[in-house]
């Protein structure tokens, strides 16, 4: 008899069904204690999570560890990038003035200059991973991006704040 997970992952539905049936109280309870740490809507993170599981299917290797868990923990995975961005992302409450119309504290764009050349002092790869991580992504989403695991980017963050603060110190009277 055939794995049901090797189904599943070559697109048989039936397969796929029966998975998704024997994950949803686990994908649900999931949901709903992440709702309740965050204060986000379960239904969202409900759905942020099957989208991991699901995009998950085809990549996974059934001879490495438990089909099961590795579904789970993409799920978990994708669920906790939904919650850290739309930490990021949240919006001022549309009765206050918009950001546009808030006076900067910065006219003439200095501190877009410095962030330029800072910029422009790291190494092209560093560069590029701090434009993503200035962008809002996390950092699996920036290693996935550029070919890498987060562990990677992790270590290229640690340079960028070496170098921030060399420049820092060397900056200061």
């Amino acid at each position: 008899m055939p794995d049901p997970y090797e189904s599943a992952r070559l697109g048989d539905r039936e397969a796929l069904s029966a998975i998704v049936e024997s994950l949803r109280p686990r994908v649900s309870r999931m949901a709903r204690h992440y709702a309740r740490r965050t204060g986000q809507d379960a239904d969202d993170l409900l759905q942020e999570a099957w989208l991991g599981l699901l995009d998950a299917m085809p990549q996974m290797d059934i001879r490495i560890g438990s089909p099961r868990q590795y579904l789970l923990s993409r799920a978990r995975w994708r669920l906790l990038d939904a919650v850290r961005r739309e930490r990021l992302r949240r919006c001022l409450p549309l009765d206050e003035p918009s950001c546009s119309e808030l006076p900067s504290a910065d006219p003439c764009g200095v501190g877009d200059l410095a962030v330029g050349e800072f910029l422009g002092r790291l190494q092209p790869g560093q560069r590029t991973i701090a434009r993503l991580l200035m962008e809002g992504h996390s950092w699996r989403e920036t290693g996935a991006r550029i070919g890498c695991t987060s562990a990677n980017v992790a270590y290229h963050v640690r340079r960028i704040r070496e170098a921030y603060v060399r420049r820092e110190e060397c900056a200061a009277p």
